[in-house]
C-alpha cells in the first residue's frame, strides 16, 4: 500500500485528470444510462419457458396486465349488447398505442365476471407488449389518455393493475437524484460533526467521482446485458454510503497521524498503509457477498449483483488513488476552522470498550438475547409480493381498485393466470380450469389477440391474488390440474414465476449463504491472521441478517409501524426478492465495520500484546468512525424510503435496520464482549493455516503479553 500511495502521488495531475474525465463523462451520459436500463423481471423455472414461448408468438410476457375501469353514463348497464359493445371499442383503442397488446373483457367473453355486481362498471385486463414490459407507470398513463380520448362523453376511465398500484398514491416519489440529496444533506451533517472543518467535503467528493464513474460503468455494461432499473438507486444511495465510510476512515487515520507529528506526505502514506488496507479488505468483502446475486439465474438480481460490485469496487480505487491526492495536496488547508489535527480515542467510547471488556459476559448475554428477540419474527416470514392494499392508498389507481372491490370483483384479478393451449382444445381447457378450487373464472376468448396460429391462451382469475398464501396454492392447483395434458402448453403468469423464484433461488439459499461465508471467512483470516476473529465475525454477521429478516418481517409483514411511518398497511409478504437481495449486501455492508474495527483491534494488539487492551484502544479509535458511517448509511436508506415503491420501501427498511443494529448491537456490544471472552485464542493462528494460506506467521507482539486473564482484570 504504500508503493502504490508512493505512486499516486508521483502522478498527481494524470490520476486527478483521469478521475476528473470519468467523473464528468458520468455526468453527461446519467440520463442515458437511466433510460437504457430496463425492468425484465424474467425468472427461472417451467414458468419463465412458458412465457418465452408466449412472447414468441404473442409479442408480450405474462406479467400483470394494466386493467383499465369503465363507467358507463348513470341509467347504462355495462351488460346491455350497445354498452358493451362501446365498452369494447374504448378497450381495444389501447391498439392504436400497444398494437400486439392483448385485451380480455366482457365483450369477447361474455363472462359476468368482467362486470361488477351492479352492472355499472366494467374492466378489462390488458397484456402489454414484451418491449415495453414493466413500465407500467408511463404505459398505463399512454393507455388512459388513449381510452379517454376514445370514450364519449359520459364515461369514466380510470386505471389500476399491480404496477399502476405499486408506483403510489399518485404514481409520484423522490426521484433517485432528490432522493441521493437527502442523503448526501445528512452525511454532511455527519460529517461536519465529525471534523468540525471543510474536511467534511472530500467524503462527499469521493462519493460524488465513485458514483458518476460507476453509472458510466453501468452504461458500458448496458451495450452487452440488460440491467435492472434498481441499479439506478443502489448505485446512487448504497454508493453514497460506503464511499464516504470509505474515506471517513481514511480522512480519520490522516488526521490521527499529522497529530503524532508527521508531515503531510508521510501522514498520507501511514494513513493508506493501515486505513487504506482495511478499505481495500473491506471493498472486496463488500464484492463477495454480492457475487451470489451474480450466480443466479435471475436477469433482475444479477444485474443488481453486477452494479452492487461496481460501487463498492470504484469507491474503493477511488479511496486509494485520489483521496491521497487531495489530502496531500490540499488536506491541510481544508482543516480550517477546525485546526485540531489529531483524532485520538474518544472518551466516551475508550470508557465504553473498558466497561464492556469488564462485564463481558453480561454484554453478550445482552446482545445475543437483543438479537434474539429482533430475529423472531423472522421464523414466521412469508416470501412473496405485497397484497394490493399495501401498494397504494389514494391516487386513481387505488380509487379504481376499490370501485371493482365494491362491485364484487376480488382483487385476484390483478394478477391473472395464463394459459396457453392448442387452439383446438381453448374451450374445453377453459372449462376445466374454472371448477378448480380458488379460481373464480377461466375465459378462452378468440378476439383480442388471445390467439396465434394453432394456439390459444386460456386466462385464469383466481379469487385470491397470486402473491399471497391462498392465490400461491390456487397456481398449485392449476399446474396440477393440467399436468399431463397434451392439450396445455404450460402455465405463466407472475404467480407461477415467483413460485419458480422462491423454489429456484431460496431452495439453493443455504448454499450460496455458505460459500459466501467461506469465502469472506478466507479473506478476514488473511487480513487479520486469525482463526476464530473471522469465523467470529461470519457468525455474527450471519445473525444480525436474522435480526434484520425480523425487523422488516415486523414492520413490514405484519404491518407496526409502515403505515405509521410511510401510509402503507401491513403487506402481508416480504417482497419475494428483496431477502436475497438484502443478504447479498448486508452481508458485505456490515462486514466493513467488522474489518474497521478489528483491523484497528488486531493493530493494537501487535503493539501492546493485550487482548484487553488492545479491544479498549480499537473501539476508543472506531467507535465514533463506525458509529459516524453507520449513520450516514442509515440516511441513505432512509432516503431511498422515500421513493413510491413498496418493494423499494422494504429494500430500504431490511438494509437500514440491518445497518444500524450491526452497528451498535454487533459491533459496539457484542465484538468487544465476545473478544475479551475469548482472549488470546482470538490469535490463534497455526502454522499450517498460515501456510494454507499463504500468509506469513505473525510476529511477535512489540510488548511482552501478559497472562489474558490478569491482563484484562487489570482494565
Amino acid at each position: 500500500m504504500r508503493t502504490l500511495t508512493r505512486l499516486v502521488l508521483r502522478h498527481k495531475l494524470l490520476i486527478t485528470a483521469v478521475w476528473l474525465v470519468l467523473a464528468i463523462t458520468g455526468a453527461l451520459t446519467a440520463s442515458s444510462t437511466v433510460h437504457r436500463l430496463t425492468n425484465s423481471f424474467s425468472m427461472p423455472g417451467p414458468a419463465a419457458t412458458t412465457e418465452k414461448q408466449i412472447v414468441a408468438r404473442y409479442h408480450y410476457g405474462t406479467q400483470d396486465p394494466i386493467v383499465p375501469v369503465l363507467r358507463p353514463p348513470a341509467g347504462q348497464r355495462a351488460t346491455d349488447s350497445q354498452v358493451a359493445a362501446r365498452a369494447d371499442q374504448i378497450f381495444t383503442a389501447a391498439k392504436r398505442v400497444l398494437p400486439e397488446a392483448r385485451i380480455v373483457d366482457y365483450a369477447n367473453t361474455r363472462d359476468r365476471v368482467f362486470v361488477t355486481a351492479d352492472g355499472n362498471t366494467t374492466y378489462a385486463l390488458v397484456a402489454v407488449p414484451q418491449k415495453t414490459s414493466f413500465t407500467a407507470g408511463p404505459v398505463s398513463t399512454t393507455v388512459e389518455r388513449t381510452l379517454r380520448a376514445a370514450a364519449p362523453d359520459g364515461w369514466r376511465v380510470q386505471m389500476t393493475g399491480i404496477e399502476a398500484l405499486s408506483k403510489g398514491s399518485s404514481n409520484k416519489g423522490a426521484s433517485v437524484l432528490v432522493e441521493t440529496a437527502i442523503g448526501a444533506i445528512g452525511a454532511l451533517v455527519v460529517l461536519a460533526f465529525v471534523f468540525g472543518s471543510f474536511l467534511a467535503l472530500l467524503p462527499l467528493l469521493i462519493a460524488a467521482v465513485s458514483i458518476l464513474t460507476t453509472f458510466l460503468a453501468v452504461l458500458a455494461l448496458t451495450q452487452a446485458t440488460q440491467i435492472s432499473q434498481i441499479v439506478e438507486f443502489l448505485v446512487a444511495l448504497i454508493g453514497l454510503g460506503v464511499a464516504i465510510d470509505y474515506s471517513l476512515l481514511v480522512v480519520t487515520r490522516w488526521r490521527e497521524e499529522r497529530g503524532r507529528g508527521l508531515d503531510n506526505e508521510a501522514a498520507v502514506e501511514k494513513a493508506m498503509e493501515h486505513a487504506g488496507r482495511a478499505v481495500v479488505f473491506s471493498g472486496i468483502t463488500v464484492a463477495i457477498g454480492l457475487l451470489a446475486l451474480i450466480a443466479l439465474p435471475v436477469p433482475l438480481l444479477r444485474s443488481a449483483g453486477i452494479g452492487g460490485v461496481l460501487i463498492p469496487l470504484i469507491s474503493v480505487v477511488a479511496a486509494i488513488t485520489l483521496l491521497p491526492i487531495l489530502l496531500a495536496t490540499a488536506g491541510p488547508r481544508l482543516s480550517w476552522p477546525h485546526r485540531r489535527v489529531t483524532a485520538p480515542a474518544t472518551k466516551f467510547w475508550t470508557k465504553w470498550a473498558g466497561l464492556v471488556v469488564r462485564r463481558r459476559v453480561v454484554a453478550a448475554v445482552i446482545g445475543i438475547g437483543a438479537l434474539a428477540v429482533l430475529a423472531v419474527p423472522t421464523l414466521g416470514l412469508n416470501v412473496g409480493e405485497p397484497k394490493t392494499s399495501a401498494l397504494a392508498h389514494t391516487g386513481s389507481a387505488h380509487s379504481a381498485l376499490t370501485q371493482l372491490q365494491d362491485g364484487g370483483v376480488p382483487t385476484g384479478a390483478m394478477t391473472p393466470i395464463v394459459v396457453p393451449v392448442h387452439a383446438q382444445d381453448a374451450t374445453k381447457v377453459a372449462g376445466q380450469l374454472a371448477d378448480v378450487p380458488g379460481v373464480r373464472t377461466a375465459v378462452a376468448p378468440v378476439a383480442g389477440g388471445n390467439r396465434s396460429g394453432d394456439t390459444a391462451l386460456v386466462t385464469v382469475i383466481p379469487k385470491a391474488e397470486t402473491n399471497v398464501g391462498a392465490g400461491k396454492t390456487t397456481v398449485r392447483a392449476v399446474r396440477d390440474a393440467v399436468d399431463g395434458n397434451s392439450a396445455v402448453i404450460g402455465v405463466g403468469g407472475s404467480g407461477a414465476s415467483q413460485l419458480d423464484f422462491i423454489h429456484d433461488v431460496y431452495g439453493n439459499f443455504p448454499l450460496m449463504l455458505g460459500l459466501v461465508a467461506i469465502a469472506t471467512f478466507i479473506l478476514l483470516a488473511r487480513a487479520l491472521r486469525s482463526i476464530l476473529l473471522p469465523l467470529k465475525a461470519v457468525i455474527l454477521n450471519l445473525i444480525s441478517l436474522g435480526a434484520a429478516y425480523g425487523v422488516m418481517v415486523f414492520i413490514w409483514q405484519h404491518g407496526h409501524g409502515s403505515e405509521a411511518i410511510w401510509g402503507v398497511p401491513a403487506s402481508g409478504a416480504i417482497t419475494f426478492w428483496v431477502p436475497v437481495m438484502v443478504f447479498a449486501f448486508l452481508f458485505g455492508l456490515s462486514m466493513d465495520y467488522e474489518v474497521f474495527i478489528l483491523s484497528r483491534i488486531r493493530e493494537a494488539y501487535d503493539n501492546t500484546g493485550s487482548t484487553g487492551k488492545a479491544v479498549i484502544e480499537g473501539i476508543g479509535h472506531t467507535g465514533r468512525l463506525v458509529t459516524s458511517a453507520a449513520l450516514i448509511l442509515v440516511l441513505s436508506f432512509l432516503a431511498m424510503s422515500t421513493g413510491p415503491q413498496t418493494d423499494i420501501k422494504i429494500l430500504a427498511t431490511g438494509l437500514g435496520a440491518g445497518i444500524l443494529v450491526d452497528a451498535t448491537i454487533v459491533r459496539c456490544l457484542l465484538v468487544p464482549a465476545l473478544i475479551g471472552l475469548l482472549g488470546k485464542y482470538n490469535w490463534w493462528f497455526p502454522g499450517w493455516a498460515a501456510r494454507l494460506l499463504r500468509v506469513p506467521e505473525p510476529a511477535a507482539p512489540s510488548v511482552a503479553q501478559p497472562t489474558e486473564d490478569r491482563a484484562v482484570s487489570r482494565i
